[in-house]
Order: structure tokens, then C-alpha cells, then sequence
């Protein structure tokens, strides 16, 4: 290998053969960590994705006037994000979305927890019983070991199994509640404590009218997600950014202070590694020991169109019943107008719990959204998507075991950090930002040589 280096360095190289940093991932982490370390002085930056599109992720499915995307759809016009790339601002399509739950009581309801549906409409008895349940849970129930003792302590058992709470928890991170690691409750489920505790419930009962946001909502382009992030892309090419789109990568040595990236028998020298892509490819790139217990949910979208009564008028709905693989869908035609003279959406489903079938998965939710009167009329399947490693699953142990794999990387050489490079729940294109201009803030910026 140190021929391979002595070669690049004796050459009149290309940046595709020599640069100061790579980075691992072309998602939103990817691009930001690439604005950051251009600011910091980074005059070769590499960013180099196995995936063949800009926006890691994020991604769009289009069929005729339809376009469909798997993974975070809204954004806001104060995000961090438009500081790096102010650009993207005029592309967003400005909405005002609302977000509803489909409760076990078949009660399409507020989100996420309804003072009248889920409380008042129980009646007088299942009232006491739930206030008496949430007082006792507070008194009593202090010990805090996992996501379901955690929403527990909050809300009280009672409610939490009424609410659809426990099985929605279960539904969006893949596995049961009580194997949810307490850390990600205290971090990432803070919603709960502020949202369904009885003094913000009396407080919500008490308000004729929910306050509004402070920002403006935003939703992709109707385009699609490239029309964004190449958009993006393009801006940090002209500041002397390169991109590697659709690389197969077969591993990363180190050599003293340098590392080099293998590719289809082609050599990358630099002199420092960002990853953004997930922590167990990255250690098998490197050859260090591959963290097992890492487990990603397996994402599976199906895109439908509509003619009928779908039976809510909100544009966003959580599944909170006991019943369903699906656990959220988003009428894209609300945001971006009819296609064909049809509605259309997009349903996410954990793909593990009805074995990566989309066949099962298009049979469940019919025979679901069936059950509850919801889309009666034409529902069409238009496509659907699989996408692997769509963010992390938080078991009992898992941030702890993350933590000494970044440790490890970290020691290596390589700074790795977001959501697959840090195992790190970000649920917005405005946290994935925050963190990663935390995470590079104050590191030495690499001169160009």
C-alpha cells in the first residue's frame, strides 16, 4: 500500500485520487458535513455514496403524474439546513399539514393523544379508572428501564393501552415497547411527557384553539427529492466539493495518518474519513469487528391512488390501533394536488412484521382501512419500495454498544456521526444538521497539500 500512496503523490492526481476528506454518504448528514468542513478550509472534499442518488434515504418513486417518496417528507423554512444551502428555500412547496391517529376505539382523533375521544368518550367509570391508574403510576411507578415504562410513568397503563400508545411504539421502532431502550425514551419521547400528561391535557382541554407554529411547513418539491438535493449537490460542487454517485466500495486502509479507499481496483488517498453511512458497513469496510446487535428497521412503502370517501380530512395519519402492520400514511395529493383526477398517498410499514411482502402488506392494510371505514371507493396499488437501514432500532443496549463502535472508529481514525454514523434518531433534515455542525464544530480543518 505504500506504493499505491507513493504513486498518487508522485502523480499529477486527480481529486478523485487524492483529496484531503471523505466523506462517507451523500444524506442530508453527508451534505452538510461537506458545507462544514468546505467552511473550515477543506479545499478537496470527496463525498462518495454506494447509492446512486443524491439525498441517501430520502428518496422519490414516480409513475406517470404520481410521485411517491420513502422518508422524512416535511421541512421547515427556519431550518439550519437553508444557512448551507439557502437555494433550497424557493424548491419547497409551502403547506399546512395536520396530523391525526386512527385509535383502537375506529376513531380517526387528534395526535397524539385526544382528551375527548381517548379519556371523556370512555365514560365516567373508565374516566376514574384512567385518572386513577395515571396518579398511581406517578407515585409508584418511578423505575424507568425502557419506553413503555417510561410512557407508563406519564400517562398511567390504563391510557397508554387505550391511546394505542403501546402498540404504535411498538409499530414505529420494530420491536416490543419494553425492549425500547430507556435512553431513547428520555431523548427522543419527550413528546409524551409534554403532550399526554394530565396538566397538558387539562391545558389543551382549556385552549379553544391549538397555538400555531412558529415556522412555516415545508414539502418536498413535487418533483421528487433530486430536484432538491441536486440542487444541493451542485452547490457544493461549485465550492470545489466532488461526488462519487453508485460506488462500490471494498475497503479502507490506514497508513500511518493517511487512509486509503479501495474501489473496484481503484485507489483514494486522504487524509481524513467522515462517515455518515451505517456503523456495521463501515467497520466491515475497515476490517474491525462488525457490531451485530446494530439492527436497522427494513422500510416497506406502498403508493396508492384513490377515488372514493377516504373518511378523514387530515393529511397525515399515525396508526394507533391494535390492528395493522402499517404505521403511518401521508395524502401526497393534499400537498401537491389530484394526479389523473385522483387522490393519491403513500403508507410505511415495517417490513419484518409481515415478512417483506408487499403482497401481505397491500392485503393487510386493505382488509384494514376496510375494518375501520376508511377509503371506500377505487383504491389502487400504483408501486411500492423497499428501503433496508432506514434508521436504527433502539433495543435495551444498543446506544451503549453504538457509543464504544464510534469509540473504536474513532480511535481508527474515521469520525463517524448522524443517524446510520452514529445510530442517532434524528427525525428531521433540522436535527440531522444541528448534529452534524456539532459533531465537526472545532475539528482542525485539513490544508490542501
Amino acid at each position: 500500500m505504500e506504493e499505491v500512496i507513493k504513486q498518487i503523490d508522485d502523480a499529477d492526481s486527480t481529486a478523485a485520487e487524492r483529496c484531503d476528506v471523505i466523506v462517507l454518504g451523500a444524506g442530508v448528514s453527508g451534505l452538510v458535513s461537506a458545507s462544514v468542513l468546505a467552511q473550515q478550509g477543506c479545499k478537496r472534499i470527496l463525498v462518495i455514496d454506494e447509492y446512486p442518488h443524491i439525498g441517501g434515504n430520502h428518496i422519490d418513486w414516480s409513475s406517470g403524474d404520481y410521485t411517491f417518496d420513502i422518508g422524512s417528507l416535511i421541512f421547515q423554512d427556519d431550518s439550519p439546513l437553508l444557512q448551507h444551502f439557502p437555494e433550497l428555500l424557493p424548491l419547497y412547496v409551502p403547506i399546512q399539514p395536520r396530523w391525526a391517529r386512527l385509535n383502537p376505539q375506529r376513531l380517526i382523533t387528534a395526535y397524539p393523544i385526544s382528551v375527548k375521544d381517548d379519556i371523556l368518550r370512555a365514560g365516567p367509570l373508565e374516566v376514574a379508572r384512567i385518572l386513577a391508574s395515571a396518579a398511581y403510576a406517578r407515585l409508584f411507578k418511578r423505575r424507568m428501564r425502557n419506553a413503555r415504562e417510561f410512557a407508563r410513568h406519564w400517562i398511567g397503563a390504563r391510557l397508554l393501552h387505550r391511546s394505542g400508545l403501546d402498540a404504535y411504539m411498538t409499530r414505529f421502532y420494530g420491536i416490543a415497547s419494553d425492549q425500547i431502550g430507556i435512553e431513547l425514551a428520555r431523548k427522543r419521547m419527550q413528546w409524551i411527557s409534554e403532550h399526554a400528561s394530565l396538566r397538558a391535557m387539562l391545558g389543551r382541554l382549556r385552549r379553544t384553539k391549538p397555538s400555531p407554529p412558529g415556522n412555516c411547513q415545508l414539502a418536498r418539491p413535487r418533483e421528487g427529492f433530486e430536484a432538491l438535493y441536486g440542487t444541493a449537490a451542485a452547490t457544493l460542487s461549485a465550492r470545489g466539493v466532488s461526488f462519487l454517485m453508485g460506488a462500490k466500495l471494498d475497503r479502507i486502509e490506514k497508513l500511518d495518518k493517511r487512509f486509503v479507499l479501495f474501489r473496484e481496483g481503484r485507489a483514494i488517498v486522504a487524509d481524513r474519513v467522515v462517515s455518515t453511512i451505517p456503523i456495521p458497513r463501515l467497520q466491515a469496510l475497515c476490517n474491525l469487528p462488525v457490531s451485530q446487535e446494530l439492527e436497522t428497521i427494513t422500510l416497506l412503502a406502498l403508493y396508492f391512488s384513490f377515488d372514493g370517501a377516504r373518511g378523514f380530512d387530515e393529511e397525515i395519519i399515525y396508526n394507533f390501533s391494535y390492528d395493522g402492520a402499517w404505521k403511518r400514511l401521508t395524502m401526497y395529493s393534499d400537498f401537491y394536488g389530484r394526479a389523473q383526477g385522483r387522490e393519491y398517498f403513500g403508507v410505511e410499514v415495517i417490513a419484518n412484521h409481515i415478512g417483506k411482502s408487499v403482497a401481505r402488506a397491500e392485503a393487510d392494510f386493505r382488509a384494514h382501512v376496510a375494518a375501520n371505514g376508511l377509503f371506500c371507493g377505487d383504491l389502487r396499488l400504483e408501486g411500492s419500495q423497499l428501503l433496508d437501514n432506514a434508521y436504527p432500532i433502539y433495543r435495551n443496549g444498543a446506544d451503549e454498544s453504538a457509543a464504544e463502535a464510534v469509540k473504536a472508529l474513532k480511535a481508527f481514525g474515521i469520525e463517524s456521526l448522524g443517524r446510520q454514523g452514529g445510530f442517532n434518531y434524528q427525525p428531521t433534515a433540522r436535527v440531522s444538521t444541528i448534529e452534524a455542525e456539532a459533531a465537526l464544530r472545532g475539528a482542525p480543518a485539513v490544508s490542501a497539500q
